[in-house]
């Protein structure tokens, strides 16, 4: 079950909602009978006994973040360099992993571990000789965790690989919680979304060790603002690197490419 949608295995849990609507918006039917609270506010208590929301999220996240510690230990000992590349569907990931283990990849060994929900395509997509290829299909779960990971990566021949790529399901909500035990977190926006999605969707912008701007290629086609999208992602993760890029035109890859080998860890 994932901590923010409810997705996967059902767990027993008491929820408490509260729904206020501002005047002009579409009203939901507020609480009725005695005690019912004023304003259009709905509340419902949780049954008798029920576990609190807060200990399901502390006891699926520890034994997560118990796994990301153990592939953590795992890709240091291998000296390999771990990212984790997240953002939402369409945003240009598997393009992006194309071009760079074609062109970083002949420089440095790399091996990836891919997630979606169903279908092989994207690992077909990225699979080359020289580029070792796990595909996770998530059933109905809507991120990767960290014993998922490690499944794939238990399955690839890692010999030699100096950088393990990780794409995470598209999704800009669930990834936000879960660890995999990867150095760098990578975010993308692309030019085809909205200039204010970081301001929609901050905890996993506040996460991101690098933020991709990626499409920039077609921004000005598609009147989309880079500079105000920059200005949003500075004000939420002012803590990332911020790389504009293209991976067709070929725009910022090597700013990309560089941001990589300074991250390597030493054999």
């Amino acid at each position: 079950m994932c901590v923010d949608c409810g997705c996967g295995k059902s767990i027993p849990f008491g929820v408490k909602v509260l729904s206020v609507l501002a005047p002009g918006l579409l009203r939901g039917k507020p609480a009725t009978g005695a005690g019912a609270p004023d304003q259009g506010v709905q509340t419902v208590t949780p049954a008798p006994h029920s576990p609190l929301t807060v200990e399901v999220h502390a006891s699926l996240l520890a034994k997560n973040d118990g796994a990301a510690a153990r592939n953590r230990a795992r890709f240091v000992e291998r000296r390999m360099l771990a990212l984790n590349l997240v953002s939402s569907p369409g945003a240009g990931k598997t393009t992006l992993l194309s071009r760079t283990v074609d062109e970083f990849g002949r420089e440095h060994r790399c091996a990836v571990v891919v997630g979606d929900l169903e279908t092989d395509n994207d690992a077909r997509r990225l699979h080359r000789p020289h580029v070792p290829v796990a595909q996770i299909t998530t059933g109905s779960a809507c991120h990767l965790d960290a014993d998922m990971v490690a499944r794939g990566v238990e399955a690839l021949d890692l010999d030699g690989v100096r950088v393990m790529f990780i794409e995470n399901v598209g999704n800009l909500v669930c990834p936000a919680s879960f660890d995999l035990g990867e150095a760098v977190r990578v975010v993308l926006l692309s030019a085809t979304e909205g200039e204010d999605k970081p301001l929609k969707y901050p905890p996993i912008f506040k996460s991101a060790h690098v933020v991709l701007l990626t499409k920039v290629d077609v921004a000005g086609l598609l009147g989309f603002d880079c500079q105000l999208a920059i200005e949003n992602i500075r004000r939420v993760a002012p803590q990332a690197t911020l790389i504009p890029l293209s991976a067709r035109s070929g725009e910022g890859l090597s700013v990309w490419y560089d941001y990589l080998r300074q991250r390597l860890l030493p054999t």
